[in-house]
């Protein structure tokens, strides 16, 4: 046995066990009466049918006794006797003048159970007489093994009902134990629990939901966590820098000239700009559950985003070309959708060379709608494409760019909550960014 097996003969085991029993029982009861009514009914009629044809043959025996005799002075009933005796009955002639003509059979002896069958004897065409035979009780083999088959059917009944109750309670209580134990793993704070649970039917299906609820809570657990070391990290800094310099103007350490005041103001905007940054990627995080979804041209939200972009862009001297396919409709958010592609475009203005070229392309392909981002660029080391869009990761050409790391992070949030794909290539001739989206 295994560990389960207390959890399988626990109470509720044991009540389906017990319910199981009691079916079995009342079924053998049942089927054991009708059975035997049955039986009893049966028996009873091929009995009386049997004694009718036995009475009938030895009333043509006595019949012919009394035609060789010439009448009932000298008749042999010898015969008839041995006929009677082999049905197991006694017999007894009466004449119809009312006299009795003793029979010598050698059948059972009459009791309180014997029963008497009657025929009458015919000699050419002339009642002369009735035999009377006497039986003995009816023979109980028959229903003897009918109890010994009841029985049988009983033991059989009850084991089935055993193995029903041990398979039942295995396949529905230790599931239910896995899940409870799970639930409370969970709430005594270890969010890895799972209850992973095989079973069939709804039970199936509540151990998957359960599954996926907890997946839910754990992945809420650790947004939340990262959301707060992203916090702790990215406000480090500059916290510490408007610190100390605000430190030193009130101690009179440095006076607070326009310069040092500008410096201050740029580390606030900092600050501003990281908290902005970390709320978006909160918001994308949880996008799947705020997703307003509507028919949507891309290559429309593609055009606005470069609209809304096109003052940076061109203070940053990048050129941008628009290769948008008409009629590319996804099911999704625009808004977001407009989110994504505006932190791709950022990344362009913060990580391209004047002069640089920046292609936003709209097509369709077989099985997904593609929003692509190229760019002329110096391009992205090989070994750092795989981290690109980790949150907080910025890699070598970042060290000297403003930004917190998490834009594109953002980016990957948003498509992978409308089901989507996002992909980054990169070589000499600039970096490829590609979106896909489900039809």
């Amino acid at each position: 046995m295994t560990g389960e097996s207390p959890a399988a003969w626990g109470p509720l085991s044991r009540r389906l066990f017990a319910a199981f029993v009691l079916a079995a029982l009342s079924a053998v009861v049942v089927l054991a009466a009708a059975a035997l009514w049955g039986t009893g009914q049966g028996l009873a009629s091929a009995e009386e049918e049997a004694r009718r044809q036995a009475a009938t043959r030895v009333a043509d025996a006595v019949a012919a006794a009394h035609a060789a005799a010439g009448g009932w002075d000298g008749v042999d009933l010898g015969p008839a006797s041995t006929l009677a005796a082999g049905a197991g009955a006694r017999l007894v002639v009466h004449t119809s003048e009312g006299g009795v003509v003793s029979g010598h059979g050698r059948g059972m002896p009459m009791n309180a159970g014997a029963g008497w069958t009657e025929a009458p004897v015919t000699v050419s065409g002339e009642v002369v007489g009735t035999v009377r035979l006497a039986f003995g009780a009816p023979a109980s083999a028959a229903r003897e093994i009918a109890w010994g088959w009841i029985a049988l059917a009983a033991v059989v009944a009850l084991a089935v009902a055993a193995g029903t109750s041990w398979f039942v309670g295995r396949r529905i209580v230790v599931p239910l134990t896995r899940l409870t134990g799970a639930a409370r793993r969970i709430s005594a704070g270890d969010l890895s629990a799972r209850a992973a649970v095989d079973a069939p039917g709804e039970l199936g299906e509540l151990a998957g939901a359960f599954d996926h609820m907890a997946a839910e809570v754990a992945r809420s657990d650790q947004v939340l966590r990262d959301l707060t070391a992203d916090v702790a990290h990215e406000l480090r800094t500059p916290l510490a820098t408007v610190q100390a310099g605000l430190e030193e103007l009130r101690d009179g350490l440095v006076p607070p000239d326009p310069e040092r005041l500008t410096s201050l103001h740029d580390q606030a905007q900092r600050l501003g700009r990281i908290v902005q940054d970390l709320t978006e990627l909160a918001d994308a995080e949880s996008a799947a559950l705020s997703l307003r979804r509507q028919e949507v041209d891309l290559a429309a939200v593609a055009r606005t985003a470069a609209t809304a972009h096109a003052a940076h862009l061109r203070a940053a001297g990048l050129r941008v070309r628009l290769e948008l396919a008409e009629g590319v409709v996804v099911r999704a958010d625009p808004d977001r959708l407009h989110q994504a592609v505006g932190n791709l475009l950022a990344n362009c203005v913060r990580y391209l060379r004047p002069g640089d070229t920046v292609t936003v392309t709209v097509r369709r392909e077989v099985d997904a709608a593609v929003v692509e981002v190229r760019d002329t660029g110096p391009g992205i080391p090989e070994d750092e494409l795989p981290h690109l869009f980790e949150r907080r990761w910025r890699g070598s050409a970042g060290q000297a760019v403003a930004g917190s790391g998490i834009g594109l992070a953002v980016v990957r949030e948003l498509v992978t909550a409308h089901g989507g794909t996002v992909d980054a290539t990169s070589g000499a001739g600039g970096t490829v960014l590609t979106l896909s989206l489900p039809w």
